[in-house]
């Protein structure tokens, strides 16, 4: 059994057993924020979805207005001129052939893969190593394009892929602890629109079942639902 840090018990300790308000829940995520470091705050919804079946599967992207507060590393796979305008429009690693072969042997230095069209049929053999982590590109979420310099800026400046585990739970981080509570509240809410609008189609009975926030190091805290649906209207 592993064992709870002093640190941790300490901060657990200010976090009572009930659904915060989004302002509230917030304001203790950046208290409980206390590492040497910057910490990512995080959202974890638990949605009413089975994603074994194809239509309660939940695979999206999401623009954050505030940005997330963190630098990814962008690869783009494609061909000829499309390689060039990748690297010009801000691309860590572009390449063709010898991307996808470097990729094949387990050479993964990026956070996040976009490829062309074009390229796809030979980005599928590499399912078997991108899958797992889920890096494999998908029109659905704006990696398989044309237009690499608008995809690459989006992404650059805080627009995120999500989707949800096995177990029908989505985690996304939706900024720093460094960030304003109204900055970190204004994510939220977007993240949870996001969601609420690509409800899969086969979903049954209630959609959201929880949604707690952590910063790395903190514990959790739950966030009243209706008081977010509430404060979103309002908004």
């Amino acid at each position: 059994m592993k064992k709870i840090s002093k640190r941790m018990t300490n901060l657990s300790s200010k976090v009572e057993d009930k659904a915060y308000s989004p302002q509230e829940g917030i304001k203790l995520v950046k208290e409980s924020a206390t590492a040497k470091f910057d910490e990512t705050i995080e959202a974890h919804a638990r949605l009413g979805i089975d994603p074994k079946y194809t239509d309660q599967q939940l695979r999206t992207t999401v623009a954050l207005p505030k940005g997330t507060g963190q630098e990814i590393k962008i690869a783009v796979i494609a061909k000829g001129e499309k390689v060039s305008e990748a690297s010009t429009a801000g691309a860590d690693i572009a390449g063709e052939e010898e991307l996808i072969d470097s990729i094949n042997k387990g050479e993964i230095n990026f956070d996040l893969l976009i490829a062309t069209p074009d390229m796809m049929p030979k980005v599928a053999k590499l399912g078997r190593v991108l899958g797992p982590r889920g890096l494999m590109p998908n029109p659905k979420a704006g990696t398989v394009t044309t237009d690499l310099s608008g995809a690459i800026k989006e992404f650059k400046a805080g627009k995120l892929e999500f989707r949800a585990d096995r177990a029908g739970i989505v985690h996304v981080r939706f900024g720093k602890a460094s960030f304003s509570e109204e900055d970190l509240f204004a994510n939220l809410k977007v993240l949870h629109d996001t969601i609420d609008r690509n409800k899969p189609s086969g979903a049954k009975g209630r959609y959201w079942k929880s949604l707690y926030i952590t910063s790395t190091m903190g514990p959790s805290i739950e966030i009243d639902l209706a008081s977010l649906q509430d404060s979103k209207e309002e908004g």
